[in-house]
């Protein structure tokens, strides 16, 4: 379709062209992957630098060992999860994102699509020019969705900020770095220690 065409060419946000459902999302077919937030595009960015790789692997790694065994799961990008507000019908879902990693401990929340509702937890790793889209935008919605514990890991600065949701509003840990281990409420018995993870990074 001629829309698409215009779609893929277009800068993050998209609001001229209105908004979008995941109805809309599951019928496009571009060469960028891209994610939806309260109806708007939002471009990805091109393809995870090689520190993101190595602390993804590392943080998806140690979940799995940790959740071996257990009713929850942990997932990595690219995976769907999709955050209804009244409803899960496709038509009315305007939010799909797809986070770097995240652990979903209901199972009835998984179907072939991906996820349907907030993950118990969520990791963004920032990438060079996503800072807003994983800070502002995401933070909202994972906010408002009911994500228990959303985890943002800045690569060039080896920091680590842990959300917490209490209440029905994110309490910021302090600011995490090497030395410190980071404790996740979220997922029982999962402990990252940060010297560990950002070893080689940077180097």
């Amino acid at each position: 379709m001629e829309q698409d065409k215009e779609i893929s060419k277009i800068k993050e946000p998209i609001s001229e062209y209105g908004r979008f459902s995941y109805a809309d999302y599951l019928t496009w077919q571009m060469e960028e992957m891209v994610e939806l937030i309260k109806g708007k595009i939002f471009k990805q960015a091109a393809a995870p630098r090689v520190n993101h790789q190595r602390l993804s692997l590392k943080i998806s790694s140690e979940l799995y060992n940790i959740l071996k065994g257990k009713k929850c799961e942990v997932f990595a990008a690219p995976f769907d999860v999709r955050l209804p507000v009244n409803s899960k019908k496709n038509e009315d879902i305007d939010t799909v994102v797809q986070p770097d990693i995240c652990v979903i401990c209901d199972s009835e929340k998984i179907d072939e699509l991906g996820c349907i509702g907030a993950p118990d937890l969520v990791v963004e790793i920032l990438s060079p020019g996503n800072n807003k889209k994983e800070l502002q935008n995401k933070y909202e919605v994972y906010e408002e969705s009911g994500v228990k514990e959303y985890w943002v890991i800045h690569p060039n600065e080896c920091t680590l900020m842990i959300y917490t949701l209490i209440d029905g509003q994110y309490q910021p840990s302090r600011l995490l770095t090497m030395g410190d281990t980071a404790k996740s409420k979220a997922v029982a018995g999962f402990e990252l220690d940060l010297t560990f993870l950002f070893d080689n990074i940077n180097s």
